[in-house]
């Protein structure tokens, strides 16, 4: 410590800022950390095992530990966090053993997919490899994702995620769009908390967008549709579920586009449905209230699905829409 103090002041500056300047350069553009990303999953795909299961899981993870405190955040371009139990071998005593021999001698499943001789559960090659081979020892994607996470929410996110990188070839899947095509009259405030009493009283999930009966809704992301149909509180309503765990809500329609049904693959800005005012009753219950489009958003974490605040997103993609819509 007698020592730091003989230093000069601005040379300490001037290494924190060397360091800082050289953490930031070491952070990959996300642009490169996806072709790194698509590289390995290609790299480990079989006839069996396709490059999109391998990302779709590997989406999951990094979904889930963006949202939960306990949970460590993968430093690596892949996500993929195995058990300590699963890699090395649950009465292996070396918890971060890498050695091959002493993995399989305590019956633990981490593998060499480098040919380095090691099994690193932190090496995006020895991960990929290791799930690539767990998932092919299955009859099935879904069975496979059942006995790994023993939960059907979990293989159905994850199930949804493959079936967009399937469907799109590519894991750039982060567009988003405003619900209502920015050409429309609109209107919209921030309701989210708002009181509601009918069938109970509660909160309000959602933001409400305002605007003329028939108005085209848009998909806000790209998605699978989950649920068309009716329900009490939301009249005729669609869900759809993206790529990042999110489930989006859009209630009280007075339509659905024809073309489109439960199962479907949409991308932003697929016209799902129109603006009513439908819902607060039994089934075909309309004009109850003024016509608009509940639009609301779950997030699921692994345990379970919560709804957060919309109102920050919708200015976020109005505004980037507005500006595509003036070029």
């Amino acid at each position: 410590m007698r020592h730091l103090f003989g230093i000069p002041i601005y040379l300490l500056a001037w290494t924190f800022l060397f360091y800082t300047v050289v953490s930031a350069n070491e952070k990959k553009p996300e642009e490169d950390l996806m072709d790194e990303r698509m590289s390995l999953y290609v790299q480990f795909e079989s006839p069996q095992v396709p490059w999109f299961h391998l990302a779709a899981v590997d989406q999951y993870e990094r979904n889930i530990q963006q949202v939960r405190n306990d949970l460590p955040k993968s430093e690596g371009s892949i996500a993929i966090q195995f058990p300590a139990d699963y890699w090395v071998g649950p009465l292996n005593p070396d918890r971060t053993d890498t050695s091959i021999e002493s993995i399989a001698f305590f019956n633990g499943y981490g593998l060499d997919g480098n040919g380095d001789r090691l099994a690193d559960a932190t090496h995006p090659e020895d991960i990929l490899h290791t799930m690539a081979t767990f998932l092919g020892e299955h009859d099935s994607f879904e069975s496979a994702l059942m006995a790994y996470y023993d939960k059907e929410e979990t293989v159905n996110q994850i199930v949804t995620i493959a079936k967009l990188y399937e469907q799109f070839k590519t894991i750039a899947l982060d567009e988003h769009a405003f619900p209502i095509p920015v050409q429309h009259h609109y209107s919209y405030r921030s309701t989210w908390g708002a009181s509601r009493g009918w069938g109970g009283r509660r909160i309000h999930e959602g933001t409400d967008l305002f605007a003329g009966y028939g108005t085209p809704i848009q998909s806000t992301s790209y998605g699978v549709i989950e649920i068309m149909g009716w329900n009490e509180f939301g009249g005729w309503r669609v869900g759809i579920r993206d790529n990042h765990n999110s489930y989006h809500y859009f209630a009280h329609l007075s339509s659905f586009n024809k073309d489109l049904k439960e199962g479907d693959v949409v991308a932003p800005r697929t016209i799902i449905g129109y603006v009513g005012s439908s819902g607060y009753g039994k089934e075909g219950t309309s004009g109850r209230f003024p016509p608009h489009l509940h639009y609301g958003i779950y997030k699921y974490n692994g345990r379970t699905e919560w709804a957060f605040d919309p109102y920050p997103a919708l200015r976020s993609w109005e505004r980037e829409d507005r500006l595509n819509h003036r070029k």
